[in-house]
């Protein structure tokens, strides 16, 4: 597939960073039908509706179960109380991810221990780990950042060597592969996120755990309802963390379309790296790197700005009246509230690196062709009207 830099793309329309109308107006009539027949029924606490999207989506990601929950964040959190971790217990995770990621292991009274980033993927640099495993480790949490797994089977050989779980935070991931697995089954338990901008996104916060261990799914499946085993029996001290029926029916309608709009997501990130190297502009940005044993799913399409100029490219676009973001600003270890965790600035170079060059593009599956061009076109000016200092530099 070839496709032609544009050389003068669109009007000066706005190009938003992400647009869900064109979703809903593509599939409105069926979501409407599904609210509407949750209304009719009245039943939206859990039931027939919550008990089917965990069945397809066990099936999407080949695990035995699914349980379905309130948000990403809380299945990150029951699946560590699930794992019977909690204080005094250390969890391995990446500083550079959502604050989800952190607080979740501090939320179940577990303590975070961040290990740097490959640069490349931007996810765990996995031979970093296993300095940072003590006697009080119990997991490790990888996260599939943007789109594309950890690189895994470092993880597992570390985890059989020193008896450890690994909780998948796949909340941005879904469909995502390594090695031919899909994300869901690369650990003891894989944590969604249905968040709206997800790549299978609701009608607003939900989350969904898949597993194939029977023990865990049923203490997965209690631990979302205090504990419960039915008739006010608890067996454990869990949280109200119940997946709306309403959630449910309209995600059932979404999962029939995923893999289209993965497609669209990968068709996406292939023409934007094909421009940009028409363009010449490599020099100025990099592109993201998809490994050949993964399939990446492409939730964001994150280029690097060299030279510190990434927010300067950012405040041009924005001048030019297209969307970006930046995911994230400032890594997990430099926040405020993880100050007594000890960490410092310059402990993990590559995280703060990258959360100082990253910018993510439009990259939505309905994005048009137009705005896509827009994008490039006004990426491609920027870069080229950058200061002589900043050019000679990058040359030498």
């Amino acid at each position: 597939m070839t496709f032609i830099l544009p050389l003068n793309a669109g009007s000066d329309r706005p190009v938003p960073f992400i647009d869900l109308v064109p979703q809903f107006q593509s599939m409105s009539a069926e979501v409407m039908a599904v609210v509407e027949r949750v209304f009719t029924e009245q039943k939206f606490i859990m039931g027939d509706e919550v008990a089917g999207l965990e069945e397809e989506i066990a099936a999407y990601c080949d695990s035995r179960f699914a349980i379905g929950c309130n948000s990403g964040t809380d299945a990150l959190i029951i699946a560590l109380q699930a794992l019977d971790i909690g204080e005094g217990d250390e969890v391995i995770t990446t500083p550079f991810s959502f604050f989800a990621t952190a607080s979740s292991i501090c939320r179940a009274g577990a303590t975070p221990v961040f290990v740097d980033i490959d640069p490349e993927t931007f996810n765990l640099d996995v031979d970093a780990i296993e300095d940072a495993i003590t006697p009080h480790t119990k997991a490790i949490m990888p996260v599939h950042l943007f789109g594309q797994c950890c690189d895994m089977e470092p993880l597992w050989r570390l985890c059989q060597k020193y008896n450890l779980h690994i909780v998948e935070d796949a909340c941005q991931a879904i469909g995502a592969e390594y090695q031919g697995r899909r994300t869901g089954v690369l650990g003891a338990v894989g944590c969604f996120s249905f968040f709206p901008t997800k790549n299978l996104g609701g009608a607003g916060d939900g989350g969904m755990m898949t597993t194939d261990d029977p023990e865990l799914y049923a203490k997965l499946k209690r631990l979302r309802v205090h504990g419960d085993i039915g008739q006010y029996e608890h067996l454990d001290l869990g949280m109200n963390s119940r997946l709306d029926a309403l959630q449910a029916a309209v995600l059932r309608v979404k999962l029939k379309q995923l893999e289209n709009w993965t497609t669209a997501r990968q068709n996406n990130a292939a023409r934007y790296g094909q421009m940009f190297e028409q363009a010449g502009i490599l020099d100025t940005i990099s592109l993201p790197v998809a490994k050949s044993d993964r399939r990446h799913v492409y939730n964001q399409y994150c280029i690097r700005v060299q030279d510190g100029q990434r927010d300067h490219v950012m405040q041009q676009l924005k001048a030019s009246k297209v969307g970006c973001a930046v995911y994230y600003p400032k890594p997990l270890h430099l926040q405020t509230c993880f100050k007594h965790l000890g960490y410092k600035a310059g402990q993990f170079p590559h995280s703060e690196a990258a959360s100082r060059d990253i910018l993510a593009l439009p990259s939505y599956p309905e994005l048009p062709v137009a705005d896509q061009d827009r994008v490039v076109d006004c990426l491609v000016k920027i870069c080229r009207e950058m200061p002589q200092s900043q050019q000679v530099r990058r040359a030498a």
